[in-house]
């Protein structure tokens, strides 16, 4: 992807109140993480396939029928410059703050506080839906009692904050094996789907027309989301010059593969309508697997809510020490930031706060689109500036900064798209200016 321009101090103009380490673009050294190719593969395919497995292909088969297969393709091309640019970043950049940290280096500190405020405080709302969707998943599939939801979601937010506890050397062997159990139930549940595929379930092609789908691709964006959470932990991986690039190609792969079987079989068996029901892979299942569907459906749902929270919650930890290192939260959570190292303190953070939000959610029965529309806002503004910076950061003409530009371009739709939703990301970057701007007050008054 070409070399990058390593910078040294912020641009001019930015706040230079922070007291955070710059790090400098990698030299392509060994490194000494603990992470390798496989483990890092596991991390973001878990990242990134995610619980859009779970009802992204019913969803998007009654939105656009049989052009769904279409939408799925389209998300999955445009998202290739998406995560390249990030790798590139991440290779380059290996550092706890992740695309705070880029931000940082491109367009100086304020940007880079309403960077990370609005992955820590906004993206984080994405864990009470993941939770919820664990816990209703658990409770259809199984014919329990609904009111057991809020204590299976509580149940699924503890074990990967319990893991993450022991660090990555412990989480991320089990992410490994979560990703393969994962990848080979997909496998499995295409398999045994494909003889059921119907040739007349393709016909009409275009049952909606092409807003149909339109609609499908829109709900297909944030299935190939996450490419930016690994950013947080790339300090852990050896030799993040090779394995990051690696691990994204390995991980665009086998999502792509996943989602594009699954919306083959899902339209094949269950035709243009899709899914009838809430939790449409067990629409699928019951036709394919009678009998056992339920519990097929379980354990994917486990796996998948598990291997997410596993995979997002070390990057909100490491995160967090960043930010208190850079003096942008509380410095005591700074500990744990450098490589190698367990940000235990932001990791009790990141716990207070996780179960806090998945209270409110369950407390005061509020919508999950809600919860979904805060944390999907908060991405994409997140995406915006982590584009805009790596057009700064990697050189002129190289292979990344050309996929930067076009990920701008890409970012700058989903911000359109997000709307009046990005009233959330916009209050936090005015707490960021106001941060500056009190600590500019405070260094003139302590000058005699």
């Amino acid at each position: 992807m070409g070399a990058v321009t390593t910078t040294s101090s912020p641009p001019s103009g930015a706040d230079s109140t922070s007291s955070g380490v710059v790090p400098t673009a990698a030299s392509g050294s060994t490194g000494s993480g603990r992470i390798g190719l496989a483990t890092a593969s596991a991390l973001y395919v878990a990242a990134v396939l995610g619980t859009g497995v779970l009802v992204l292909p019913g969803l998007a088969a009654a939105a656009a029928g049989p052009a769904s297969i279409l939408a799925v393709t389209v998300v999955l091309l445009l998202s290739i410059p998406l995560a390249g640019t990030f790798a590139a970043l991440a290779a380059r950049y290996p550092d706890a703050g992740g695309v705070a940290t880029f931000v940082r280096l491109a367009l100086g500190t304020t940007a880079a506080r309403a960077a990370g405020y609005w992955f820590f405080f906004g993206v984080g709302f994405g864990a009470p839906v993941v939770a919820a969707l664990g816990g209703e998943y658990l409770v259809a599939a199984l014919g329990l009692d609904r009111a057991l939801v809020p204590v299976i979601g509580v149940t699924f937010l503890v074990v990967p904050l319990g893991l993450a506890a022991f660090g990555l050397k412990v989480s991320g062997r089990v992410q490994f094996v979560l990703s393969a159990l994962l990848v080979a139930v997909v496998v499995g549940v295409v398999a045994t789907a494909a003889p059921a595929v119907r040739a007349t379930s393709f016909t009409p092609f275009l049952p909606h027309g092409w807003a149909g789908v339109g609609l499908a691709i829109s709900l297909f964006v944030w299935a190939f989301a996450g490419w930016e959470a690994v950013t947080h932990i790339a300090g852990e991986f050896r030799n993040p010059r090779r394995t990051i690039p690696l691990a994204t190609a390995v991980a665009v792969t086998v999502v792509g593969i996943a989602y594009l079987a699954l919306q083959f079989v899902t339209v094949g068996v269950l035709g243009a309508g899709g899914a009838s029901g809430s939790v449409p892979l067990i629409d699928l299942v019951a036709v394919t697997l009678p009998g056992i569907g339920p519990i097929v459906v379980a354990v994917i749902a486990a796996i998948v809510v598990v291997g997410v929270l596993n995979a997002y919650i070390p990057a909100f930890a490491n995160l967090g020490a960043s930010l208190g290192r850079d003096g942008h939260l509380p410095r005591w959570m700074a500990r744990g930031a450098e490589p190698g190292a367990v940000p235990r303190r932001a990791l009790a953070v990141v716990a207070v706060q996780m179960l806090s939000y998945t209270a409110i959610y369950f407390g005061f029965g509020l919508d999950l689109q809600t919860f979904i529309l805060i944390h999907t806002s908060s991405l994409v503004a997140v995406y915006a500036l982590g584009m805009v910076s790596a057009a700064r950061l990697l050189r002129r003409g190289s292979v990344g900064w050309v996929m930067a530009l076009v990920s701008i371009v890409l970012t700058a739709g989903l911000l359109v798209l997000a709307g009046w939703h990005l009233v959330v990301p916009a209050t936090l970057a005015l707490v960021a200016v106001s941060v500056t701007v009190i600590r500019r007050f405070r260094a003139r008054a302590r000058r005699p």
